[in-house]
């Protein structure tokens, strides 16, 4: 549940939402429309890199709008959202929700996990908002769990679930930090690369965007060949260009790995369909759609032929993180 404060003033219809997270931190004035969704205007990407504290990144959206902000703003962090003091993942700022109303100049706010604002954004889309994947061609249940998987600089992970009268519920996790399963000698391989490096291997560590560059070198020393020093951001375009063999086979194993954890989570949470979230994700849909990613969603032994009842769908939205931290504000504030 979203971290919200204690004033009880009224809620303005207008309101900051930000999505911030590792790599970047978006921000927009945001509105409920007639149709009940939410409007998102003069959006802005920052940076993190660029600013050394949150305070300043919201201090250069500020000048973008002249100098005045809305009193109110929702925030989805990309981290664990309790306490005093909230630190993300991927991304050195630290946050303190006590002192926002005063270094921010707010008077309402709610804070909440970047993967629970997506969750948010899943259960109020469409379903021109969605894109199959895998599973039956059907649409996602109005009844029961949703799980939502998302990679982008981390693995975010989170889970919805809607009853009866239509209402939902929004629990995020910080699911992205469990332990990484290898499935064949190739991901073994990936592994013994990162455990050497990091002890433990989380799933984030195969499964992320960054990721990419330690699959690729893994592949790479395989086949016997030398190990070019490239960034993600560059293998990433040569694999889904054609450009480079190896980095093609790295991103058709990270579809793999995708599909194997997705499947996973579908189990922990008993869910009844899959959304997979991200700008990593739409951006190599053709990729998904060609890959192994749903033969492993579904390779789950005695529960195969159960995982290939769900559905499976890839949310097109342009900024979930921005529009479920506002649909979260206005749930708890009114608006």
């Amino acid at each position: 549940m979203p971290f919200v404060s204690n004033t009880q003033t009224s809620a303005s219809t207008e309101i900051v939402a930000v999505d911030i997270g590792g790599t970047h931190a978006r921000f927009a004035i945001a509105r409920p429309g007639d149709n009940g969704r939410i409007e998102l205007e003069n959006l802005v990407t920052l940076q993190t890199e660029d600013h050394s504290s949150f305070q300043t990144a919201w201090q250069e959206y500020r000048g973008h709008m002249g100098g005045i902000l809305p009193r109110s703003v929702a925030m989805a962090i990309a981290g664990p959202v309790d306490g005093n003091v909230i630190r993300l993942t991927n991304n050195p700022w630290v946050i303190q929700p006590a002192m926002l109303q005063e270094t921010l100049e707010v008077d309402q706010f709610t804070i909440i996990n970047d993967f629970g604002a997506v969750a948010h954004t899943v259960a109020c889309s469409s379903c021109d908002h969605f894109v199959h994947l895998a599973g039956p061609d059907i649409k996602l249940p109005e009844v029961g769990t949703i799980s939502v998987v998302g990679p982008g600089t981390g693995l975010g992970v989170a889970y919805l679930w809607r009853d009866e009268s239509g209402s939902y519920r929004v629990q995020a996790t910080e699911g992205g930090h469990g332990d990484f399963s290898p499935l064949d000698q190739i991901e073994d391989a990936i592994l013994n690369r990162l455990r050497e490096r990091h002890g433990r291997v989380s799933v984030e560590r195969v499964v992320s965007g960054p990721a990419i560059v330690d699959v690729y070198a893994t592949l790479a020393k395989l086949e016997g060949k030398a190990i070019t020093e490239l960034s993600d951001r560059e293998i990433w375009q040569a694999g889904t260009s054609g450009g480079d063999e190896i980095a093609a086979a790295a991103v058709d194993r990270f579809c793999l790995a995708l599909g194997a954890v997705a499947g996973d989570y579908a189990l922990a949470h008993g869910a009844s369909g899959v959304v997979i979230a991200g700008g990593l994700g739409y951006r190599i849909r053709d990729t998904l759609l060609r890959s192994g990613f749903a033969e492993r969603f579904c390779a789950k032994g005695r529960y195969e032929h159960m995982m290939a009842g769900l559905p499976v769908k890839l949310i097109t939205h342009e900024q979930p993180g921005l529009c479920g931290a506002a649909v979260a504000f206005f749930r708890e504030h009114g608006g």
